[in-house]
C-alpha cells in the first residue's frame, strides 16, 4: 500500500461529532465496455467469480471495522459496472455478511444499479428479498437508435420491459437518462424525459453525455448537438420534471417528494462512506483527521491483493487548506444549498477559512446568502465549475 502523509495540520483541529457513515460496494464487470464510459469497468470474459468477489468483499469490508469504532451504516449503494449481473443468491450472501459484520440502520436505503439487459423477473424478486430497497435502472434513452450509438446493450423494448419488472418488486428506483447524445434533437431529448415521466419511478438523474479522457468517444467523437441545443435541452427537461411534480435537489437529480436518494445525499453534504471492492473509494473522518482511501482498480488485482490482506492502494490524510474546497465540491452540488453551520460540523474549520470566498462569489452573482443559509444562484448552477473554483487552495 502507498501512503501519503498530508496532516491536518493544527494540534487543536477537531470534529465536533462525526457524520453519518454510508456504504459503498463495487462491482468492476459489465457485459460490455459502453464507448462513452469512464467508470472502473471491465467487459466480462467468461463465467463471474461470484463467490471468489463476494468472500474479498466480505474480507474487506471486515478490514474497515477498526476504522468505523461501531459506527452504524445508514445506506448502502452497489454501484458498478453491473451489479445485475450477480445472481440474487449471491447478493443475498453478500448482505447477510455485511449484516454480520456491521451495525445497519433500521431504515437504511440499499441500492442496486442494474442494466436493463439483464432483468428476470425472478431474479428482482430475489434481490427484494434479500433486502435491496431501491434500484437505480440504466435506461440512457428510450430511443432504439441512440442506445445503438451508446453502444448500450439493451433495446427500446427491454428498456420498457426492465421498468415493468421494477414495478413488480419495487416501490423506489430511479431512471437514468441521458440527453445531449450523438445526432440528438430538442424534441427527442423531451420524448425520452416524457416517456421517463409517465414510467412513474420516484427518482430521475439526467446527465448531459461528455467525452471523458479516456474513452472510446473522446478517441473518436461522435457528432454532438451544439452547446446552445444542449442548453435548451437543460432547460427544457429541468421545465417538464417540474411540472411533473419532481424536485431537482442535485445538479443532475430530480425526485419525487421525500424520494431524494439518501445515499447520494450524503455524499453531497460531506457525509463519510466506506468503499469496499475493486477502484472503490473511501471517505472516513475521526475525531483528529479525516482520510481518503482507494482500492487497486483491476478486478483480478483487486482479488490477488485481498487474498494477501489488504487491497488499498492508497490512503491520504486530507489537509485543513484542502477542506474548504472538498466541502464546496460536494456541497454546492445542492441546489437548496446548505445551512452555513453543516461547513464547521463536517470540516471542523470556523467559517471565516471560508467566508472571503463566498462573500465574493456572492457579489458575482454565483451565490445567494440568506442569513445562516447559502444556496448556488441559477447561475452558480449553470458555471458550477467556476464557482468551484473559487475555493481551489
Amino acid at each position: 500500500m502507498q501512503s501519503i502523509s498530508m496532516p491536518i495540520g493544527k494540534a487543536n483541529w477537531a470534529l465536533s461529532a462525526l457524520p453519518p457513515l454510508a456504504l459503498y460496494i463495487h462491482f468492476p464487470w459489465c457485459i460490455k465496455k459502453c464507448p462513452y464510459c469512464d467508470f472502473n469497468s471491465h467487459a466480462q470474459k467468461g463465467a463471474l467469480p461470484e463467490q471468489q468477489y463476494i468472500a474479498a468483499l466480505l474480507a474487506d469490508l471486515e478490514s474497515c471495522l477498526p476504522l468505523m469504532w461501531g459506527r452504524p451504516i445508514t445506506s448502502i449503494f452497489m454501484g458498478g459496472g453491473t451489479p445485475s449481473l450477480f445472481s440474487a443468491e449471491a447478493i443475498n450472501q453478500l448482505l447477510e455478511g455485511i449484516r454480520a459484520r456491521v451495525r445497519l440502520h433500521p431504515d437504511a436505503e440499499i441500492t442496486l444499479e442494474a442494466n436493463p439487459g439483464t432483468f428476470e423477473s425472478e431474479k428482482f424478486a430475489g434481490y427484494r428479498a434479500a433486502g435491496i430497497t431501491r434500484l437505480s435502472i440504466g435506461i440512457q434513452s428510450f430511443n432504439a437508435e441512440h442506445l445503438k450509438a451508446l453502444g448500450r446493450v439493451h433495446d427500446d423494448k427491454e428498456a420498457h420491459r426492465a421498468i415493468e419488472i421494477a414495478h413488480q418488486h419495487f416501490d423506489n428506483f430511479n431512471l437514468d437518462i441521458m440527453y445531449a447524445l450523438p445526432k440528438q434533437t430538442l424534441a427527442e431529448a423531451l420524448l425520452d424525459i416524457r416517456t421517463a415521466i409517465a414510467c412513474k419511478s420516484t427518482h430521475l438523474s439526467a446527465y448531459h453525455l461528455t467525452l471523458e479522457p479516456n474513452t472510446l468517444f473522446h478517441r473518436y467523437p461522435p457528432a454532438l448537438p451544439d452547446e446552445d441545443c444542449s442548453a435548451d435541452m437543460s432547460d427544457a427537461i429541468e421545465a417538464e420534471l417540474a411540472a411533473a411534480g419532481f424536485e431537482h435537489y442535485e445538479t443532475s437529480a430530480f425526485a419525487q417528494p421525500k424520494r431524494q436518494a439518501k445515499h447520494n445525499l450524503n455524499y453531497w453534504q460531506f457525509g463519510d462512506y466506506l468503499g469496499i471492492g475493486a477502484g472503490a473509494h473511501a471517505k472516513i473522518s475521526f475525531p483528529d483527521k479525516i482520510i481518503r482511501q482507494m482500492r487497486y482498480k483491476q478486478p483480478t488485482e483487486y482479488l490477488q491483493k485481498m487474498a494477501a490482506g489488504s487491497a488499498i492502494q492508497t490512503e491520504e490524510q486530507i489537509t485543513l487548506e484542502q477542506l474548504p474546497f472538498e466541502f464546496m465540491l460536494n456541497a454546492l452540488r445542492l441546489t437548496g444549498g446548505f445551512d452555513l453551520s453543516l461547513f464547521e460540523e463536517r470540516t471542523g474549520l470556523p467559517l471565516t477559512k471560508a467566508i472571503h470566498q463566498i462573500e465574493k462569489a456572492v457579489a458575482d452573482g454565483l451565490l445567494e446568502r440568506q442569513l445562516n443559509h447559502i444556496q448556488p444562484t441559477l447561475r452558480g448552477q449553470r458555471f458550477l465549475n467556476t464557482l468551484l473554483e473559487r475555493f481551489l487552495p
